[in-house]
């Protein structure tokens, strides 16, 4: 935690399930001060009670900045001070980001963008973004919207680098069990009122990270990152169908229904592209994918040509390590909240 060490952290979206977990991480760290950003001043207000009632000695080095990152203003009000970032703000639904996609757009694009301006204009000195893996081959809003998120830090990193001693990296995982919208409480609370879950195509595969995970990936990033990069955690998988076998063995089997998939959604995640495995380096649990760093000047590849464009094939959930039944179970125990909601 050294580089922290009396350090300004900032974290937007920071009343969710990310930033609930950066604080079970930071907060009793030599930390100076943690910001939360954020719209929902309800969320917030309970986060402060919360705080002080479980940690009376260092809730005072919360601070709460009430705000949105569509707003460039109340983003940049926030950030004299600020040394680090961690970007986590976002609209994250599939299916209302389908029915919804300029909003999407606004938070998850022109939010982006305004914190990268904002984080450079102030002096911040490492910003990471978080990504999903729906940006890799987008077919759905949410997805596209964040592969544009993805560009444009891409694209401010690189101006960054140029002008200014700002570090910005990304982020990029799959399914964070128990997050908000993730499939896992949603079971629980069928099977605790006696309903079938509900299941949309057993057959589909997923990432599996707990929320403690992906902290240490952004962690990993913050420590590890030149200006650019992009950071992926191998990660286990599973069917949506043993997921739901899984959740039934500890929590009881009330049998399960079928409804089909839902707008936007995919078979299987790829958290890491053909073409971006080219770039890639093998960093042990993680993957850095290095910035593609060529310019606008195009004529020297006409010249030159370039000999491969695409790795043999992607990184997904359907390729990489699978859990069966009892190794799921295993990995969902690794969850504060499925471990709190056996003890009830």
């Amino acid at each position: 935690m050294s580089s922290f060490n009396g350090a300004t952290l900032m974290i937007t979206g920071g009343t969710g399930s990310f930033g609930n977990t950066v604080l079970k991480h930071f907060l009793k760290s030599d930390i100076g001060e943690i910001r939360i950003f954020s719209r929902d001043e309800k969320k917030q207000d309970d986060m402060r009670h919360e705080l002080q009632v479980k940690f009376p000695d260092d809730a005072k080095k919360v601070k709460f900045y009430i705000g949105d990152v569509r707003d460039p203003r109340s983003v940049a009000d926030a950030m004299p001070g600020v040394d680090y970032i961690f970007h986590a703000a976002a609209l994250k639904q599939v299916p209302s980001c389908e029915f919804f996609p300029m909003q999407a757009v606004k938070t998850n694009v022109e939010g982006t963008d305004n914190v990268l301006h904002a984080a450079v204009d102030a002096g911040v000195s490492r910003v990471v973004c978080l990504s999903t893996d729906k940006a890799a081959y987008p077919i759905n809003a949410m997805g596209i919207s964040k592969a544009m998120m993805e560009h444009v830090i891409y694209a401010n990193a690189r101006v960054a680098a140029e002008r200014s001693n700002t570090v910005i990296s990304c982020t990029r995982y799959g399914n964070v069990m128990c997050s908000r919208g993730s499939v896992i409480p949603l079971f629980i609370d069928q099977i605790k009122s006696g309903q079938p879950i509900t299941i949309t195509n057993p057959e589909m595969t997923r990432f599996l990270m707990n929320l403690d995970e992906a902290v240490e990936l952004v962690r990993f990033a913050f420590e590890h990152a030149n200006p650019g990069d992009l950071f992926i955690q191998k990660s286990d998988a599973s069917t949506i169908g043993d997921l739901a076998k899984a959740v039934q063995k500890l929590f009881g089997d009330t049998g399960t229904n079928i409804i089909g998939t839902r707008h936007g959604e995919k078979l299987y995640e790829t958290l890491m592209t053909r073409e971006e495995r080219l770039r890639s380096e093998d960093m042990g649990d993680y993957y850095r994918v290095a910035a593609d760093n060529r310019d606008l000047n195009y004529d020297k590849y006409f010249v030159k040509g370039q000999v491969r464009t695409e790795a043999d094939e992607s990184y997904t959930s359907h390729n990489t390590k699978r859990l069966d039944v009892d190794g799921t179970v295993q990995k969902i125990l690794t969850t504060d909240y499925v471990k709190a909601q056996l003890e009830k």
